[in-house]
């Protein structure tokens, strides 16, 4: 009985990896998930997500933990700060898809990194939020993203992989492009 090698780069199972890789290839139904989280508002901007399960390739799976987020305006903002805010969220969000897409594809091409950090920031002006001038965004107007990497590459080579996360992220693309988002609403018993 032979035994199966397992290779790790950047913390990644390279082979389960490609195993997945060719698995969406021969059979694109695989690569379907649907993410799901509920939320409750508490209190003023003090609201919380429990993550749910999702499915995956038609297959429903449940999380190895539960995963519970807070979110929260802070004291300027009429909260109480006792989490995020949901825009801060989205900050997160962003920096966490965009570095693990870039380990993810680095991992695939067998590129090591030893380290990544990121800081972000984003601008955004209360007057759209609070319908005081139509001519601004609600949203935020920019977002910069620096990322800072540890890799024993070349300045193109490190260069191109700085690129891999935006690349494929699936926030990234999100954010950028932008997604149709359906609301509805019902009433509660």
């Amino acid at each position: 009985m032979q035994s199966k090698v397992v290779s790790f780069t950047n913390g990644v199972d390279v082979g389960r990896l490609t195993e997945t890789v060719a698995a969406v290839k021969a059979a694109p139904a695989l690569g379907s998930f649907q993410f799901r989280v509920q939320n409750r508002w508490i209190d003023g901007g003090y609201n919380r997500s429990e993550v749910q399960p999702f499915s995956a390739g038609g297959k429903e799976i449940q999380h190895k933990t539960g995963f519970r987020l807070a979110a929260d305006e802070p004291d300027i903002l009429l909260g109480a700060d006792q989490g995020a805010n949901p825009v801060e969220h989205l900050l997160h969000a962003l920096a966490s898809c965009v570095t693990t897409s870039m380990v993810y594809h680095a991992a695939a091409r067998g590129i090591a990194i030893e380290q990544v950090d990121s800081t972000l920031e984003g601008d955004l002006d209360l007057r759209g939020f609070l319908d005081l001038s139509p001519n601004v965004r609600k949203g935020y107007q920019n977002i910069r993203m620096k990322l800072r990497i540890k890799a024993d590459v070349s300045d193109e080579q490190l260069q191109e992989l700085s690129s891999l996360g935006p690349t494929f992220s699936p926030v990234y693309d999100s954010i950028t492009r932008g997604v149709r988002v359906a609301v509805s609403a019902e009433r509660m018993k």
